[in-house]
């Protein structure tokens, strides 16, 4: 990727402007969605990006882990009916999201890149999709994001679940860049203004959960 070519945010495909630069590479703030990225060359191949994925243990009989999702499960219990059916994308090698919900009397399927390949699971339409610590990974987030809510019914929820980008001095000392699988970061106006892109309804639940409910 050329210097030109890191200044495009990948969400929105508006110019950027640096914004910090660390010992393993630099980031760029849009304009206009305020999306922080890592240009496409820091980006680690899919072999080393898996194999630290890999190094994850989490499982469904971690108490800390479940209460952890629980920060997603909770909004989605409160505002969704039994029954609905829902797509954990992401669900990594231990979709335990998945069964909290499927214990709650939701539907649910599984998709993640590289622990369950599932493609049909990308063909079928959802009451409701859930993408814990997944956005922060994507090389595409136009793209995936822009598919995953083309997978929602009218009036289903998108939820989403990262930290997000505050300022610029807190961004410097957060440890959340220094995670190399961490390519993109989504400020509050981010959200926003997908939201408004959208024409969905934006509602936050704590400091990293935001569901984005589709229009009838």
């Amino acid at each position: 990727m050329t210097p030109e070519q890191a200044k495009v945010c990948p969400l929105c495909g508006s110019t950027t402007n640096f914004f910090h630069r660390d010992k393993r590479r630099p980031y760029y703030v849009c304009k206009l969605c305020h999306l922080v990225h890592a240009a496409a060359c820091y980006h680690l191949s899919d072999e080393d990006e898996k194999a630290e994925y890999d190094k994850h243990q989490n499982s469904f009989d971690d108490e800390g882990y479940r209460g952890f999702l629980a920060r997603m499960a909770e909004p989605i219990i409160a505002t969704l009916p039994a029954g609905s059916e829902g797509l954990e994308f992401g669900c990594g090698p231990g979709p335990v999201l998945a069964k909290m919900l499927e214990q709650s009397g939701y539907e649910m399927t599984l998709y993640d890149k590289f622990y369950a390949d599932n493609q049909d699971a990308l063909l079928q339409t959802y009451d409701f999709i859930t993408a814990t610590e997944v956005v922060e990974h994507l090389r595409q987030p136009n793209e995936v994001l822009a598919q995953l809510w083309s997978l929602l019914k009218p009036g289903g929820t998108l939820g989403i679940m990262t930290k997000q980008v505050t300022t610029q001095e807190a961004f410097s000392a957060w440890h959340y860049k220094n995670d190399q699988t961490h390519i993109v970061f989504f400020h509050s106006k981010t959200f926003q203004w997908l939201s408004e892109k959208w024409g969905a309804s934006l509602s936050s639940h704590g400091a990293d959960v935001v569901l984005l409910k589709k229009p009838l």
